[in-house]
């Protein structure tokens, strides 16, 4: 299988093209050729479509203002999804080092700026490269260029010794070993596969919709019954993106920093936190967690350049790159009213539950049990698809969530007062008519 072979071939990019031996040049080469390879092997003639779309963005790139519009608009026509998170990331961050003001930036933009536009072998070598041409994920541009020039270890790790005076030396160790890394999530991708094939085919989401299953169960046991098949249906995103982070580690790529335990960290590019998804409490946690790389993206092209209606923006945008399956719409606009409910109610209540631990355990277990259904409710159009399906199981759950979602944001306020503010204010009135 391509991601097989992927796993094989990054241990011997990493063993035998290592930069030391090899210039940048002939790693990008090697790079882009196997990763052309892989879409020719995988999509056959229409693999010319991808090298058409690759080539015409970097005219446009080259010869315009880096015209971020035309860009965006030529890729949302295309199925391409990691090839348009990255043509687009570059784009902007192209624009940010070449056409705007420093003082205009905010940090992470001045910081990820590329202040000079990239040859056509460093482009092709970071969009069809690969480690990501199947499933990505989309990395930094100035990120993939030090892992081909053999500067991504050594500058991450040179970045905890300035920044703290208790790791010392990062800079000057040999360069770590991702073997450890690999295997550990190879583990996890077996667990996933092994969950797949025992208990996601057990409970198929289809069945949700079943007319039988809706006209006999219980409104309880639909309940149940969603939770636990749309639970049941994420080892196989888990099991796509930490393949993925490992083909990346295995080439010596993903190196973020060290642990609070002082060892080095391989989750730069990592997609998914299984553990913060499964015990996430809120719901912006979970999507924090979930396909990191992207939201990462939505963040850098959409949600910090916008100049309004940010949050509602980004769904949408979001909705637009998954693709063209109206189940895809109802995910990310059901989600815009859900969002901003739960901001609500956490700025509301959240406080009034922190005073003792036993509140904040039930406090803790109540949101955990709500963000976990209420995903549950936001996903299945994702999984369904369809307009038909998807109104069906809708119509089933009796649109609860959007009920609720819209009677928090009509009944609580938006703002509300902070009730350790009242008693400050309560005690400072106080003071003032004894004095």
């Amino acid at each position: 299988c391509p991601g097989c072979e992927s796993s094989k071939l990054a241990f011997w990019f990493r063993l035998c093209l290592n930069p030391q031996r090899n210039t940048p040049e002939v790693r990008h080469a090697v790079a882009t050729i196997i990763g052309a390879s892989f879409i020719t092997f995988c999509f056959g003639w229409y693999a010319i479509h991808v090298f058409i779309l690759v080539l015409a963005c970097y005219g446009i790139m080259i010869k315009s203002n880096v015209n971020i519009k035309f860009t965006l608009s030529s890729l949302i026509f295309s199925p391409l999804m990691i090839i348009t998170q990255k043509i687009t990331t570059l784009a902007f961050q192209v624009h940010d080092g070449m056409c705007r003001k420093q003082e205009e930036l905010k940090d992470d933009q001045r910081r990820l700026a590329v202040h000079s536009k990239p040859s056509l072998l460093e482009y092709l070598s970071y969009n069809i490269n690969f480690l990501s041409i199947l499933v990505g994920p989309c990395s930094i541009y100035k990120d993939y260029i030090e892992f081909i020039k053999g500067q991504h270890v050594q500058h991450r790790l040179k970045r905890v010794k300035d920044s703290s005076s208790q790791q010392n030396g990062w800079d000057k160790v040999p360069e770590p070993s991702p073997v450890r890394a690999v295997i550990n999530k190879l583990l996890v991708c077996a667990c996933c596969l092994l969950w797949f094939f025992i208990i996601t085919k057990a409970f198929p989401i289809t069945y949700n919709v079943d007319p039988q299953f809706i006209s006999e169960a219980s409104f309880i046991t639909r309940l149940a019954y969603a939770l636990i098949s749309v639970q049941a249906a994420r080892p196989k995103f888990y099991f796509a993106w930490t393949l993925a982070d490992a083909i990346h580690n295995a080439a010596g790529y993903g190196v973020s920093g060290v642990n609070e335990r002082g060892e080095v960290s391989w989750d730069l590019i990592s997609n998914v936190r299984i553990w913060e998804i499964e015990t996430a409490t809120s719901f912006k946690s979970f999507i924090d967690s979930w396909n990191i790389q992207t939201a990462l993206w939505l963040k850098s092209v959409c949600y910090d350049r916008a100049p309004y209606y940010r949050m509602p923006l980004t769904f949408v945008l979001s909705a637009i790159w998954h693709g063209v399956y109206p189940g895809y719409y109802f995910t990310f606009i059901t989600a815009i009213p859900i969002t901003l409910a739960a901001r609500s109610v956490r700025r509301n209540f959240r406080e009034y539950f922190l005073s003792s631990p036993l509140l904040k355990i039930c406090y803790d277990v109540v949101t955990w049990a709500a963000t976990q259904l209420t995903v549950c409710y936001t996903v299945m159009p994702f999984l369904l698809l369809a307009v038909e399906p998807t109104m069906q199981y809708y119509r089933s759950m009796y649109f609860h969530v959007h009920v609720i979602s819209i009677l928090t944001l009509i009944l609580l306020p938006s703002k509300p007062s902070s009730f350790k503010s009242e008693i400050q204010a309560l005690h400072s009135n106080n003071n003032v008519k004894e004095d």
